[in-house]
């Protein structure tokens, strides 16, 4: 059977089919998420699964031009009624889903009708530049923090107690169990769970991956979050802003560049153990943020949130440890126990937020990272404190204040533009003014509103 891969991959179907249903599995739910960040599914009976895998499930490419209030914008590319695409299963990731009992899920790739990588696929862009990275030996190591408000319709937070506080997590402590229960059913890794700062937030943090299995993983949690929550009787959102004028959700990114397996942020001449390459690496990202906001901070709400003084990381600059600059550089802990840094140590991407396509997202920093790592840049002089509290004149630059101004910045990027490509790119850009005209001119309380349900 080794010598006929047709007949391996019939043969591992078939035996998943046969698992998933003896586990009491009859649907699976196969996800992509499109260029304004919503998860759109299609979903098979689990004995369609075969079928599936050989021949794709049809989905119109219509899909990538859908706007977050799921109305239809159009770019030169893409756009209307014709045409179809296939959705195929990721059988690695396939997963049976422990907060949606009958249930599995599996994120999928879309291929045109003759089987070919279709040029608009997010997931395959990400693929893509991890693919070209990896040829020349460099290797990023990824997890997002995932941050969402829990409560109910109206916006009443699920709890009470203060930010950070113990109080929140004895109020929640059946509704935390179940879901960090689910998790592990699953097999995501958490490396950390607590309360945040926003009335009725929280927050997880997973353990780094590739960058693919990160934006896989970044979908999963967010949908095993909202079932959990449901069985509760609660609401979540993931929106950058729930409350305008409060501290929004963040989707911050943590990443380390590894060259030939050795982290290219721990053990070098350089500042706090930065070797060169990676220095370049993180001057490079910082040097296109704003072409990357477009991207990692996509909606017109995410404007709302990426404002001083609330942790977002507003300022193009960097700090180790500074939580208030958009690259925040993490060395890691030496203590009597030895030191964490030379696999612990990572850089902080702070101004993005959950609107974010992760596998966009992903595949946009692989790719900044890729053309920098031998590029010799170096970094600005660091900021060490909170920007907001220098004299005007000493600060750094805001990243942009606005959607028009980071996707200007991303459409005029020599690096970005071609890695996403003619197809990609206009599609992600129809549905980013499409967006902009939908909010034009709405005060930040109704931006806010459109927007706290949707993600």
């Amino acid at each position: 059977m080794g010598d006929n891969p047709g007949m391996e991959r019939s043969e591992r179907v078939r035996q998943l089919v046969e698992d998933l249903a003896g586990r009491g599995i009859r649907a699976v739910a196969m996800t992509f998420v499109d260029n304004a960040g919503i998860a759109r599914v299609k979903a098979v009976p689990v004995q369609r699964l075969g079928h599936a895998v050989a021949w794709g499930i049809g989905a119109s490419p219509v899909f990538d031009v859908f706007c977050v209030d799921d109305s239809i914008t159009s770019g030169r590319l893409t756009g209307g009624p014709a045409g179809d695409l296939r959705l195929y299963p990721d059988l690695d990731r396939l997963t049976p889903l422990a907060a949606q009992p009958g249930w599995a899920w599996a994120p999928a790739d879309r291929r045109t009708q003759e089987g070919e990588a279709y040029a608009g696929c997010q997931r395959t862009f990400a693929r893509t530049m991890v693919k070209r990275a990896r040829a020349d030996g460099l290797e990023l190591r990824a997890a997002f923090e995932i941050e969402w408000f829990l409560g109910r319709p109206d916006a009443t937070p699920a709890c009470q107690g203060p930010a950070y506080g113990m109080t929140r997590v004895v109020e929640l402590a059946g509704y935390v169990d179940d879901l960090l229960a689910a998790l592990e059913a699953q097999q995501v890794p958490v490396d950390q769970f607590h309360p945040e700062y926003a009335p009725g937030q929280l927050e997880l943090s997973m353990a780094p991956t590739d960058p693919v299995t990160a934006a896989d993983r970044a979908v999963l949690v967010r949908q095993t979050i909202r079932a959990v929550s449901q069985s509760y009787g609660y609401q979540v959102s993931f929106a950058p802003v729930v409350v305008a004028g409060l501290v929004g959700n963040g989707g911050h990114l943590h990443f380390s560049p590894w060259l030939n397996g050795r982290n290219l942020l721990s053990g070098g001449g350089g500042r706090y153990g930065l070797t060169p390459p990676g220095e370049s690496v993180l001057a490079a990202l910082l040097d296109r943020l704003p072409a990357l906001c477009a991207i990692g901070a996509p909606s017109p709400a995410s404007y709302l949130r990426l404002v001083p003084q609330r942790w977002a990381g507003p300022w193009r600059c960097w700090g180790r440890e500074n939580r208030e600059a958009a690259l925040r550089l993490i060395t890691g802990a030496v203590t009597g126990a030895g030191s964490e840094r030379d696999w612990a140590a990572n850089a902080e991407l702070k101004c993005f937020d959950p609107a974010a396509n992760p596998y966009l997202l992903m595949g946009a920093v692989t790719a900044v990272a890729a053309a920098s790592v031998n590029a010799g840049l170096t970094l600005p002089p660091e900021v060490p404190g909170d920007p907001a509290l220098l004299p005007p004149a000493d600060q750094p630059a805001r990243l942009p204040e606005s959607l028009p101004e980071a996707l200007d910045a991303l459409l005029a990027d020599d690096v970005l533009a071609p890695a996403l490509g003619e197809v990609l790119l206009d599609a992600f850009s129809a549905v980013r003014r499409a967006e902009q005209d939908l909010f034009a001119g709405v005060p930040a309380h109704e931006i806010a509103e459109a927007t706290r349900w949707r993600y």
